[in-house]
């Protein structure tokens, strides 16, 4: 992890603002979800993109009933409804 050497303080709300080249840099624009992860002593934010609830894959993921299931366990979920 490279450290980007701008330094914000946390309002009073909990906010912080990422600085414009740094948003730009990682394509993140207003509206767009973050994902916050904690490693260690470490507070990192991601853009959030949908994982599988079952494999945890980020290809090829879509929506069903709330829940983000992938191409690949959606057609083992269908094989084994055939099965049935």
């Amino acid at each position: 992890m490279k450290p980007a050497g701008v330094v914000r303080k946390v309002d009073q709300l909990g906010r912080i603002v990422l600085p414009k080249s740094l948003r730009k840099r990682y394509q993140m624009n207003e509206g767009d979800p973050v994902e916050i992860l904690v490693q260690g002593d470490h507070i990192i934010l991601e853009r959030f993109r949908p994982r599988c609830v079952f494999c945890a894959s980020m290809e090829e993921v879509t929506d069903f009933k709330e829940k983000q299931i992938c191409a690949n366990c959606l057609r083992e979920m269908n094989l084994l409804l055939k099965k049935a």
